[in-house]
């Protein structure tokens, strides 16, 4: 069917991306409408001349994203919730608006200090990137690219939602690599994840929103900082398939906090019917989703999935950070916004902190121009994956009682011990050899930590993989006292 109008630039390679991306921006400029059947792979990989499982691939990645959905005897079809993105330039953006929310539910622990300590010898600390990779020699060069040509007068004080240079190359690598619908008039620099999802939940609270839903389990980290916005929060399951939707839907809530890409921590991606079940949520509810783009950069076992934001941009703040793939020093970090609540996000920083260092902000454009920032990635991906591959086998090997999952992407495994194990325990036991890990049960809800198997949060990045052997060892014994005496 050549009225699809997908080019293929051939000689750039990666086919199926280059046809996914295609049907993308069809739908998104109204070309492809909901309902609309598509030709089989085999009759398209024929038109465009190319193998059929490149066009089974770039199917495969747009129904995981929601664009398309498949069913056995009807065909491939655009998904009934893909819109094209409508609103034209000028015209008033689109954003959810306020209203009174619904009920509580779950239940969040006390708030605590989740830091270990910092002196054992063995850091199995989630979340943790190797700081040692840090890449101080291309990171110079950029700087030093950027302030050569930099004009005197871009040292004043920036615009609050960061420097144009870096939305615009940020707005490029996002669509590119996550599949995002970004423009620089969308991207709000910020200081991190924490600081646009503390800026986001104070917008929220000023519109009428009185609840804020959220993942059970979730980071312990993050919760002192969702109680302490004034909104509710409550808590909604997590399974095999992400965030349980109808139990969301339950709660009241008309935002909610989401880690789609790699949940944070049981590793879950979000499957493709909920996806769609999330974004027609928030479009019944006038809702807000808010996705931290969790771990999208280091994903090992195949293509990532795209971000929810292309999917429904008026409906989806999309947060992400260079503070796992680079470091958390910068303090960079970006939000994706509708129009609307990126002027917000705007008029936030203008008022209380002027926006972010202008000299990182160049750095860091200069860094993504130049494909330095490409490059590091994928030396990343490489190390990490080796890690967590000596990682899960070590732990085959010395836990054998144990259950592994999220090993598909991120810097961290989620182990579920053997029945009958204390989390505390074996904690405390593990440190006591050198070994520093987090207990699961502080992230997950009161009501439900019960019922949920003991289990660990272990990062990787930061050990080589030899040290991630030994540091499994002594976790075994940890386990079972006396097995590897």
């Amino acid at each position: 069917m050549t009225d699809l109008h997908l080019p293929l630039d051939r000689s750039a390679g990666r086919l199926a991306a280059q046809i996914a991306a295609g049907f993308r921006a069809a739908v998104r400029a109204g070309r492809l409408t909901a309902g609309t059947r598509l030709p089989s792979s085999r009759d398209l990989a024929r038109d465009l001349d190319v193998s059929r499982g490149v066009v089974v691939a770039a199917y495969e990645q747009l129904t995981a994203e929601g664009f398309l959905v498949a069913r056995r005897g009807d065909g491939t079809r655009i998904a009934p919730l893909a819109r094209p993105d409508r609103r034209p330039a000028g015209a008033p953006p689109d954003t959810p608006r306020g209203a009174a929310g619904g009920t509580a539910g779950g239940g969040s622990r006390p708030a605590r200090d989740p830091r270990p300590d910092a002196s054992l010898p063995y850091d199995l600390w989630p979340s943790r990137p190797d700081l040692s990779a840090f890449p101080r020699e291309r990171w110079i060069a950029a700087a030093r690219a950027a302030l050569r040509t930099l004009p005197h007068d871009a040292l004043t004080y920036p615009d609050p939602a960061g420097i144009p240079a870096l939305r615009a190359e940020l707005a490029g690598y996002l669509g590119r690599v996550r599949a995002a619908h970004a423009d620089a008039d969308r991207v709000v620099i910020m200081n991190g994840v924490a600081h646009a999802l503390s800026a986001l939940l104070r917008t929220l609270r000023a519109d009428g929103h009185p609840v804020l839903a959220v993942e059970d389990p979730t980071s312990d980290r993050q919760l002192p900082m969702l109680d302490a916005s004034g909104l509710r929060v409550v808590r909604v399951p997590v399974d095999a398939d992400g965030l349980d939707v109808a139990a969301l839907a339950r709660t009241g809530a008309r935002a909610v906090l989401v880690t789609p890409a790699h949940q944070y921590p049981t590793g879950v991606v979000l499957s493709a019917r909920r996806r769609a079940q999330l974004i027609a949520w928030a479009r019944d509810v006038d809702g807000l989703i808010l996705e931290d783009d969790y771990d999208a950069e280091f994903r090992y076992d195949r293509e990532p999935v795209g971000c929810l934001q292309g999917v429904d941009p008026a409906r989806v703040v999309l947060l992400g950070s260079v503070s796992k793939s680079l470091a958390p020093a910068l303090r960079l970090g970006w939000a994706v916004a509708p129009p609307a609540v990126a002027e917000r996000l705007r008029e936030h920083r203008g008022t209380t902190d002027l926006g972010a260092p202008v000299l990182e902000q160049y750095a860091l454009a200069e860094f993504l121009r130049s494909g330095g920032y490409d490059r590091h990635l994928r030396t990343m991906r490489r190390r990490y994956r080796a890690r967590r591959d000596a990682l899960a086998e070590a732990l085959r090997v010395h836990l054998p009682g144990a259950v592994v999952h999220g090993v598909s992407a991120g810097i961290h495994l989620y182990v579920e011990l053997p029945e009958g194990c204390d989390e505390d325990e074996v904690v405390d036991r593990a440190a006591r050899a050198g070994v520093s890990v987090a207990a699961a049960r502080p992230m997950w809800s009161l009501g439900r930590a019960a019922a949920a198997p003991p289990a660990l949060v272990l990062g990787y990045a930061s050990l080589s993989e030899q040290r991630l052997v030994n540091a499994a060892r002594l976790l075994g014994q940890a386990v079972t006292p006396g097995a590897e005496g």
